[in-house]
């Protein structure tokens, strides 16, 4: 096996590994779990190079794939008007013999307090670029309903795919990170999806006697390991302010002698 295809294969172990975000329904958006997928290999052959998000979709194909009770029917399928795409359904399935159109999410998020005045809005991306509240709003707005227009009805129709009643779930996986030394209460979405903790500059200096490591965006799937190349603190500062002082908050890998933990060090 290629150092590639380890990388890869390791990545999607932690996409397998990682938790769907809520369980049933929240705000009538439904997940659907694929309990019947236990092959932990990861099969299928990449011809370039994907986003994070782009390649957690092709994590999910490949579990598909590997179901008992699955059928892939069309993947990342481009609905056009004239020639101008207004949007993509990111799969269709047979699940249990029943037709589905799944919508694939995999995201960071931290809670804020401060945000919102509820469980769901207090949740923002890392450089709080996005947050569950935005993304949950465009899947009810835009991805869900792309399915029933008359653009994506004409082409379920070239394709043959027009005779299957579907229902809509989504596949929304998240790694949740929690404030460095506060308590967080949360009911709504899954505990055993919180990985970790964030920190601020502020709060780097409490960890003077910690090794640390920069993780490359894709290896954010993994879990933390002891084999990598780790940094002092002095030489985490240098690498870590290039971050801080353009508005980028680093995924970091924390240990000492007794702790081995995954973090975000935000720049807000």
């Amino acid at each position: 096996m290629t150092d590639q295809l380890r990388s890869t294969q390791a990545q999607y172990q932690g996409f397998c590994n990682t938790h769907l975000l809520w369980n049933g329904k929240l705000n009538t958006i439904e997940q659907l779990r694929l309990d019947d997928c236990k092959d932990h290999t990861f099969l299928r052959q990449l011809s370039r190079t994907h986003r994070l998000g782009q390649l957690a979709e092709q994590f999910l194909f490949n579990q598909i794939e590997t179901c008992v009770h699955s059928e892939l029917l069309a993947e990342n399928l481009q609905i056009q008007n004239n020639k101008n795409t207004i949007g993509e359904l990111d799969a269709l399935l047979l699940h249990k013999g029943m037709p589905i159109h799944l919508e694939i999410i995999y995201k960071f998020y931290l809670y804020d307090e401060h945000l919102g005045d509820s469980e769901i809005s207090r949740w923002i991306g890392p450089n709080r670029k996005d947050s569950l509240t935005e993304k949950l709003d465009k899947l009810l707005k835009q991805q869900l309903p792309l399915l029933h227009t008359s653009e994506c009805k004409q082409t379920l129709k070239l394709l043959h795919l027009d005779h299957y009643d579907y229902k809509q779930f989504v596949h929304f996986k998240a790694q949740l990170f929690v404030p460095f030394e506060k308590d967080v209460s949360f009911k709504k979405l899954n505990k055993s999806s919180v990985c970790g903790i964030y920190i601020n500059r502020r709060q780097l200096e409490k960890f003077k006697t910690f090794r640390f490591f920069i993780p490359e965006k894709l290896d954010w799937f993994l879990e933390p390991s002891t084999d990598v190349n780790w940094m002092d603190f002095d030489t985490f500062k240098i690498d870590a302010y290039q971050y801080l002082t353009t508005k980028r908050s680093p995924m970091i890998w924390l240990r000492d002698e007794s702790t081995l933990q995954k973090a975000f060090l935000v720049w807000w």
